[in-house]
């Protein structure tokens, strides 16, 4: 068993299992999330549950924060009761929601006149992964500070890689969801295709899948968009918070992304017709309206 007491804040789809993880490989772990029901599953696997996040860090060696978007990972960190409240000179946060590289850069300066480090690692490979622990997880802050907690992030991914000074994780992160949400439209494309031409959806992902045109985005979601299951992995709200904060790096370095700008207003469409909460592959179904006039 580890000795390395882990705060870990945010049990949603990706945190709940990650943590779950932790707590397999013997790290004492304290748990604390905003619905307080979403800590009982691993109380009763022994994690201890805090009643804020500065109490989740207070006695951690290690913190990790998972959260939506970019203001809740401002509140958990730096607002009433945050993690700047109780974490140790010494101890290590690790974020790994996917937020604005900006803000990140702006904690890490708070938390060095704490004594403490922040390492940005977001992560891809959807709810699979985090079940799976196969999760690629990209990582920014201070190198000594990575390897340090590198055995941790390898409890729950298969790819870690360190990217460079802080924020980098989070830009590399913006890289993949450039791939991920262009990658996807062009599958939905194809899957459209086949459908009007009357070619069955699954011969042509099984043809497709072992040869230069196969992803993981054709091999995943393309079933699930042949049979109609739009069931979130990966909510289209979620991947449009990602593609803003694409917008806003994309702007802030005067870099046109044509590519990602079409899908990011198809997923707005999407949101349009209340499919927000739905997995990214719904994206098919705008271009099924655009096919049905």
């Amino acid at each position: 068993m580890s000795n390395q007491h882990i705060g870990f804040i945010g049990l949603g789809i990706m945190g709940q299992p990650m943590a779950g993880h932790l707590l397999d490989a013997g790290y004492p772990l304290t748990v604390y999330n905003r619905t307080p029901s979403k800590t009982e599953d691993l109380a009763n696997q022994g994690a201890s549950v805090a009643d804020s996040p500065s109490q989740a860090a207070c006695q951690a060696d290690v913190v990790i924060t998972i959260v939506s978007d970019t203001p809740d990972v401002a509140q958990v960190i730096e607002g009433p009761g945050g993690v700047l409240e109780g974490i140790s000179s010494g101890a290590v946060l690790i974020d790994m929601s996917t937020v604005s590289p900006a803000l990140e850069q702006r904690l890490d300066g708070l938390l060095r006149q704490k004594g403490a480090s922040l390492i940005d690692a977001p992560v891809s490979g959807g709810d699979v992964g985090a079940r799976n622990a196969t999760l690629a997880i990209m990582a920014g802050g201070d190198q000594k500070a990575f390897e340090r907690v590198r055995p941790i992030l390898e409890v729950m991914g298969r790819s870690i890689t360190y990217c460079g000074p802080s924020g980098s994780g989070q830009l590399t992160k913006l890289c993949n969801q450039i791939l991920v949400s262009v990658n996807l439209l062009a599958v939905c494309e194809a899957l459209s295709l086949a459908s009007r031409n009357k070619l069955d959806p699954m011969t042509m992902i099984e043809a497709i899948q072992g040869g230069a045109a196969g992803s993981w985005q054709l091999a995943n979601l393309g079933p699930k968009i042949a049979s109609d299951d739009f069931d979130p992995g990966f909510m289209i709200d979620l991947m449009q918070k990602d593609l803003r904060l694409v917008a806003e790096a994309a702007g802030a370095s005067n870099t046109p992304l044509p590519a990602t700008s079409l899908v990011h207003q198809l997923f707005q469409s999407s949101q349009a017709w209340g499919e927000g909460r739905e997995g990214t592959q719904a994206l098919a179904k705008v271009l099924r309206r655009l096919a049905s006039g």
